[in-house]
């Protein structure tokens, strides 16, 4: 995906710290663990603040209190004083050697300024720090924002579509409309992955790579789903059928393309 002179690379470890504290100064925030009992409250509050659950948070304080004494990931992005993001992830079976990011949110007043970005960075760190080699999580394959986030500037690629994986939450992000997801794998210590961290730079793929089909999204899902409920749940069944299909026949998502969507490389070249 991208060409990059990674010899200079010596160390994983540390161009991944490196990576992370210039993600964080450059969004202008500082990250760390939550480690104390008033911290996972705040978290929990934020996290409810940013779903629109005040009176069903999606993660409760003492779930953030166990995941921490077992050696689970809680970190929050501080503005100055101000908690503006959490992450939380908890450990993977065993010989997955991975950690499993569960949610991830930031304040919209602060949407723009590449939080999550150096929120995601500093995750990894963490994790490879304690050696582990992968990071996955789920996101809604029609949020375009996130694909491209995630598959062009993290380097994390989808493996695996789930259908209705939550259920339906009712939240102020998911609405009423089912909740399918893709699987991200996102494989730490890949060149790509390095790259990616090391430069900013998005990874491409040429949407026009031989064997590949597209897979569109809409351009702005959460309008749709506030302004018209019933055409975002069209979307969300044209996709399930043509992505979700794709990836079952053996296809492998490659890359995103603002225009025309998801790359799906269906045949080997």
């Amino acid at each position: 995906m991208m060409s990059i002179e990674l010899a200079a690379v010596a160390d994983p470890l540390a161009s991944a710290d490196s990576a992370a504290s210039a993600a964080a100064s450059a969004a202008g925030v500082t990250l760390r663990e939550l480690t104390r009992l008033d911290e996972h409250h705040a978290a929990g509050e934020l996290l409810a603040q940013i779903w629109g659950r005040p009176e069903n948070p999606p993660i409760a304080p003492e779930l953030l209190r166990a995941f921490g004494k077992s050696g689970g990931y809680i970190a929050g992005a501080f503005d100055g004083e101000l908690l503006v993001g959490v992450t939380v992830g908890f450990h993977a079976a065993p010989d997955l050697r991975s950690l499993h990011s569960h949610i991830a949110g930031i304040l919209p007043a602060v949407a723009g300024r590449s939080i999550g970005y150096a929120m995601k960075l500093h995750q990894r760190a963490w994790a490879l720090a304690r050696g582990i080699p992968i990071i996955e999580w789920t996101f809604d394959p029609l949020v375009a924002r996130n694909a491209y986030f995630n598959i062009r500037k993290l380097a994390a690629m989808p493996v695996e579509y789930l259908t209705n994986f939550y259920g339906i939450m009712g939240d102020g992000i998911n609405g009423e409309d089912e909740t399918d997801r893709l699987l991200i794998r996102w494989r730490l210590l890949d060149d790509d992955v390095t790259a990616a961290a090391v430069t900013r730079r998005a990874a491409t793929v040429d949407a026009g790579t031989p064997g590949c089909v597209h897979v569109a999204v809409p351009a702005d899902i959460e309008s749709l789903r506030r302004q018209s409920p019933a055409q975002a749940r069209e979307w969300r069944l044209r996709v399930r059928a043509e992505l979700g299909a794709a990836l079952a026949g053996g296809g492998r998502i490659i890359g995103f393309d603002r225009v025309t969507g998801y790359i799906v490389k269906t045949e080997e070249h």
